[in-house]
């Protein structure tokens, strides 16, 4: 099965560093490293390898970093920020695959802007170099865009003109929606597939910065230190993300608060949420000392699990009824504590985590059917 869980220590395709209130996000793709055999991530090109990662690197920096409100995304890799994803596996990806794969990645992105949005950590995209494609459009979901004036480095959405595709991670719809970009100027911007440089880049407010490489990497910490002090800290002391385990059975997977029981032959399955089991936090400092052992984060971790295992793994099952047990006393006590200690950085957090996994919920191409039994 697929783990969708990472760590900072074993990251194949990325660096996360910290300097004080500012994070550095540094793509470096292994190409000897894919998803699955057949092809190198060459160029810095992703896949799902690459955006697990990239994902868990965005809840640790919410969850274990409070102290951090300025990251740089950019890449280690010389004259390339990222060549979008990797067309090889794609290529060899059955329509399925290539769907969920798509909106994980998109997904990823969107958790990029509503930690911009709602937890106040600003995201600064340094491109020293190619920016293309998904490329591109990770960077389009940072707060700023700064790219290196070489004469040769471009911004690009070539799937239009190389692959009679529309960007498939929110690239045009942030272009004109976010960056409030000319639907016109959009229009011609996605059948450049040599892209576009600096200055015409920086007219059209593809980008936001051009900087010559002899100062590029000078001007972006500048700029991440001023986008850092012109924002308040969230807290000092943050909390341990830890990766839920989860144990497949005969007929499904089972974890501490969730249970899955596929039937195949009939292409459904049967998810069941269960109540809190003991004594949960009552208010702010409770819930730091409980970190993700409270039953609020764990089963909906958990829950994010089992939606992306279904999604992957279960491409058939096309049913799903959902089912709760448990105190609803009990549950109910969980969410007025959390409503009445939402002004805290880590229960607003976990308020927002909650929020993002019922959209994933609400995303994820099944029927799902609420069964009420009492």
């Amino acid at each position: 099965m697929i783990d969708f869980h990472a760590n900072p220590e074993s990251y194949k395709h990325w660096k996360l560093s910290f300097d004080g209130p500012v994070a550095r996000l540094e793509m470096a793709v292994d190409p000897d490293h894919p998803f699955k055999p057949g092809y190198e991530l060459k160029l810095n090109s992703y896949d799902l390898s690459v955006d697990i990662e990239l994902h868990d690197a965005i809840r640790r920096l919410r969850f274990e970093h409070p102290e951090v409100n300025s990251v740089i995304v950019t890449s280690a890799t010389d004259r390339v920020f990222c060549a979008g994803a990797n067309i090889r596996m794609l290529a060899a990806s059955d329509h399925p695959f290539k769907v969920n794969f798509c909106k994980f990645t998109n997904e990823t992105r969107i958790s990029i802007e509503d930690a911009s949005r709602n937890s106040g950590i600003k995201f600064l995209a340094a491109c020293n170099g190619a920016t293309a494609g998904g490329g591109y459009e990770l960077a389009i979901a940072c707060d700023e865009i700064a790219l290196v004036n070489d004469n040769s480095s471009t911004v690009s959405l070539p799937e239009v003109a190389l692959l009679a595709v529309l960007p498939g991670t929110g690239g045009l719809t942030r272009l004109v929606d976010k960056r409030k970009i000319r639907r016109d100027v959009a229009d011609v911007f996605s059948t450049l597939a040599e892209g576009v440089r600096g200055k015409k880049a920086l007219k059209w407010n593809l980008i936001d910065a051009i900087w010559p490489k002899s100062k590029f990497a000078d001007k972006v910490a500048e700029r991440a230190l001023e986008i850092s002090k012109s924002l308040p800290i969230r807290g000092e002391n943050g909390m341990t993300w830890h990766p839920v385990s989860m144990e497949e059975t005969d007929t499904g997977w089972s974890y501490r608060y969730v249970q899955v029981e596929l039937d195949r032959d009939h292409r459904r399955a049967a998810l069941t949420l269960q109540g809190p089991d003991g004594a949960q936090p009552k208010n702010a400092v409770d819930y730091h000392e409980a970190g993700d052992e409270a039953w609020i984060l764990r089963c909906f971790k958990e829950l994010d699990d089992a939606l992306l295992h279904l999604r992957f793994e279960e491409p058939e099952i096309n049913i799903v009824t959902l089912q709760t047990r448990g105190n609803m006393d009990a549950i109910l006590e969980v969410e007025q504590s959390l409503l009445a200690n939402k002004e805290d950085w880590l229960v607003n957090e976990i308020l927002l985590y909650v929020a993002s996994v019922l959209r994933r919920y609400e995303l994820s191409a099944k029927s799902f059917f609420a069964l009420v039994d009492d």
